[in-house]
């Protein structure tokens, strides 16, 4: 019962930043409205979301929705987020994704942070952005660090700040976990310690956390800490013409 109200408390935020009146089918499969607002995607692109059995596509116009539809109606829940399969069936111009989705109930939570001596310290802080400079653009951009509305919750080494972690709130409660760790010290743990004291924050302010991870070590960390995968998103630029329409 209690992944049965996880899954439909994620599927409520979903359905909330998919930007149109939609829900996911109780029968499992896909469902594509037009959704030119949606925030599951960039503008102009297809955002595809699946939670559990079910997949939701905005699409940011009819011709493109119909597209996406078409393609749908040809996969299975699991190949609708996959984008080798996609490209066989869509002129997919660009991708952002796919990433795994991962939840977490305070039942499920195993803290990891306990006596380790993580400090908090607010987002601006001189070393928190001597970090963010350490990991580089690319790196702290795709952390999203920078955009949390927690306070970051980091460990030293010496003087300087090398891990930190944080969560920005979502609508429907969510808490959207953020982790960073320095080039040099990783694979010793920090990123589950520090990602366990968000986790604790988010979790006493009554928010839902949410990891949304790529690399399988970020993946590896969730389920450290307790996290069920519920699902996958990747976004969509395409091109004009299905690939698989002849003359």
């Amino acid at each position: 019962m209690a992944d049965d109200l996880l899954l439909v408390r994620v599927r409520e935020l979903w359905v909330e930043l998919a930007g149109t009146p939609v829900e996911f089918s109780p029968s499992g499969g896909t469902r594509v409205v037009v959704a030119p607002g949606s925030r599951l995607c960039p503008p102009s692109w297809s955002g595809i979301v699946r939670i559990g059995d079910a997949a939701l596509v905005t699409a940011p116009s009819t011709r493109a929705a119909g597209m996406v539809g078409d393609a749908a109606r040809k996969m299975t829940h699991e190949e609708v987020v996959d984008i080798a399969r996609l490209r066989t069936v869509l002129p997919v111009l660009d991708v952002l994704g796919p990433a795994s989705l991962f939840y977490l109930d305070r039942d499920s939570f195993l803290p990891a942070h306990e006596g380790i001596g993580v400090e908090q310290l607010p987002i601006g802080d001189g070393d928190l952005a001597a970090l963010l400079a350490l990991a580089g653009e690319e790196e702290a951009g795709e952390s999203g660090l920078e955009d949390v509305s927690s306070p970051a919750f980091c460990l030293r080494q010496g003087d300087g700040v090398v891990a930190a972690a944080g969560y920005r709130s979502w609508p429907q409660s969510v808490a959207h976990l953020s982790v960073l760790v320095a080039p040099h010290c990783r694979g010793r743990r920090l990123a589950r310690a520090v990602a366990s004291a968000a986790v604790a924050h988010a979790l006493n302010a009554g928010l839902l956390p949410q990891w949304r991870a790529r690399p399988f070590s970020s993946q590896r960390v969730a389920l450290a800490l307790g996290f069920q995968e519920l699902g996958a998103q990747l976004s969509l630029r395409l091109g004009d013409v299905p690939l698989d329409q002849g003359p």
